[in-house]
């Protein structure tokens, strides 16, 4: 199956790297969350912690076509404070019912993952069908690529198939 889209939101490049890939190697195509007010500085890192902490949704912008004409769409977002990024909070707040079955991509420094796809689930009211997560050091070695082979594979098997899949071999090592 190669109807998946695959959403991105990605403070500091890292997350939009991963996605980048992803799509490369899965013909896929991207789209992106960016924020009506972008962060910089001590500033903008404050108001990372402070949404995490709030689980606030900031003002987003949507550049990509309508996920609902997608069979699956893929979300890729960093983890802040072990949370789900804001500007993806915010995302999938907005666009839950549009949203077809998604599968979630976590890029995170150690942690937080799991916490991700359950607020993502919690949001839809249904499990994604796939969730898994890469460290920021894996991406900086090279050492996720074939990672995200096996989970664009598995994406598109879970879509085949129609069945949850609980990922346990997708999970990062501990670091």
């Amino acid at each position: 199956m190669n109807n998946v889209l695959v959403i991105v939101y990605s403070y500091t490049g890292t997350s939009r790297q991963v996605a980048e890939l992803l799509c490369s190697q899965q013909s896929w195509q991207l789209a992106s969350v960016t924020e009506a007010h972008p962060r910089s500085g001590a500033l903008g890192s404050l108001r990372c912690v402070l949404d995490s902490f709030f689980r606030r949704q900031p003002a987003i912008h949507y550049d990509g076509p309508p996920p609902s004409d997608f069979d699956a769409v893929v979300l890729v977002s960093p983890i802040w404070m072990l949370q789900l990024a804001g500007p993806m909070r915010s995302f999938v707040a907005r666009q839950r019912y549009r949203l077809p079955d998604v599968a979630v991509l976590s890029v995170m420094g150690g942690q937080g993952a799991p916490n991700a796809a359950a607020e993502i689930s919690d949001f839809m009211g249904r499990a994604p069908i796939l969730s898994s997560s890469v460290t920021m050091r894996e991406v900086d070695d090279g050492g996720c690529s074939a990672r995200l082979q096996a989970f664009g594979t598995a994406v598109r098997s879970a879509e085949d198939s129609r069945d949850v899949v609980r990922p346990v071999t997708l999970s990062p090592q501990s670091i």
